[in-house]
This record gives structure tokens, sequence and C-alpha cells, in this order.
């Protein structure tokens, strides 16, 4: 049996600062999203325990300390993990980006209705409709922009439903 030949001292430092910069990000993720994820309890803790200090000497120990658990767990699956969560985040952005476009186009051009019920067939059209006039009746008078904001949230959950029935038909 072959053993692979040591790793040189830079190598293993570039990977122990790899690990620091994931535990890092562990420590920096909400915690409704650290909660769905799956760390041994010893690392968990650690996690945790970074989270309250707020001393740059000791936060900076706690960093070196949960790098020096991730070594002992499956570094690539937590990876995996963060890069999961990662990405339904910039999903999230991605939506919520497009569907203020929408709320823009329906807003200003008479057409975009026609366009976003043909893009977004399940769209309830009437209620839409009813909340553009009022955005439209709030901006001229100059209220608090509850419509403006209801359209956006609207438009928002059709797309995100048009989504999960196109993921459901795959």
């Amino acid at each position: 049996m072959e053993q692979d030949p040591e790793l040189s001292k830079s190598q293993r430092k570039r990977d122990m600062h790899a690990l620091q910069a994931l535990g890092k990000t562990l420590i920096e993720l909400p915690q409704e999203k650290l909660a769905k994820m799956d760390l041994p309890e010893p690392l968990r803790d650690a996690v945790m325990a970074a989270r309250r200090i707020s001393a740059r000497g000791a936060l900076r120990r706690q960093l070196q300390y949960v790098g020096r658990l991730m070594r002992d767990v499956d570094a690539d699956r937590i990876r995996s993990q963060v890069d999961v969560i990662e990405a339904g985040s910039a999903r999230n952005t991605a939506i919520l980006h497009r569907s203020e476009r929408w709320r823009t186009e329906l807003l200003e051009d008479a057409d975009a209705m026609s366009r976003f019920v043909s893009t977004f067939p399940e769209a309830d059209t009437q209620h839409l409709r009813t909340l553009i006039r009022n955005a439209k009746r709030e901006k001229a008078e100059e209220k608090p922009p509850r419509s403006f904001r209801q359209l956006l949230r609207d438009v928002r959950e059709t797309m995100l439903n048009h989504e999960r029935s196109a993921e459901s038909d795959d």
C-alpha cells in the first residue's frame, strides 16, 4: 500500500485557513439557517460561542478553535450544506429583483399586465389590477405606499408559485 507524500507546511496552512474561513462563514450564517445544518455537537457549540464573543482577540482565538474542530469533521459535507444555503439566498435575491422590475413595469406600462399574465397564467389579474390602481392613487395623493408594497409581495408570490409548479412538473 503506497502512502501519499507528506503535505508541505504551506499546504497544511492553506488548508487550515480554508477551514477557518468556512468556520467564519458558519458563524455569520443566520441562526435559523445554522439550526437546519447537520453539524457535530462540539462544532455547533463552538460556533454558537463565537457568536457571543465581541472582543477581537477572543473571537480570533475562537475562530482558530472552530478551524481546529473542522479538521476532525467532513468539511466537504459542511461546505456543500453552506453552498446550498447560499445558493438559495442568491435565488431569493434574484426573484426579488425580478419581481421589483415587474412591479415597475406594471405601474408604468399599460401593456405589462398582458405580458405578466401570459408569463404567469395563474396570476390573479383582478386583484393585481386593483393593487395597481390603488398604488397609483396612493402615489398621487402622497399616502403611505401600502398597495405598492402589497403589489410587490403578490408579484413575488406569483413568481414563486410559478417556479414551484414548474419544478413539480419536471
